[in-house]
């Protein structure tokens, strides 16, 4: 990291991991990173409960994952920034590359 953490931005820092933290989220937003999709849709994809996927989605808008746009009777959410995939796609690499460590070390004996 290049630039000064205060206590207040590792505060923040952490917030945001927290909401990350959560799976259904995480699979939220893996089902937007196709595109803007209804609240039904989201329900079709990730076989969650109407009122979990709503829950999810508000927490996700308030703090700047998602954004939301009306059109009529319906509400769209999208990615706010497609960044947030890059976090994951980091991990996905570090948690291959422990994998091929575990591996080596299983397959010495």
């Amino acid at each position: 990291m290049t630039r000064h953490l205060s206590p207040a931005l590792l505060d923040l820092i952490a917030n945001r991991f927290k909401i990350l933290a959560e799976p259904a989220r995480l699979e939220l937003l893996n089902a937007l990173k196709g595109g803007e999709l209804t609240v039904t849709e989201l329900v079709d994809r990730t076989g969650m409960g109407q009122a979990n996927v709503s829950k999810h989605l508000q927490l996700l808008l308030a703090n700047g994952f998602v954004h939301r746009r009306k059109d009529g009777l319906f509400a769209y959410y999208a990615l706010a920034d497609k960044d947030v995939l890059k976090l994951c796609d980091i991990m996905c690499a570090r948690l291959e590359t422990e994998t091929h460590a575990r591996r080596r070390i299983v397959s010495v004996r």
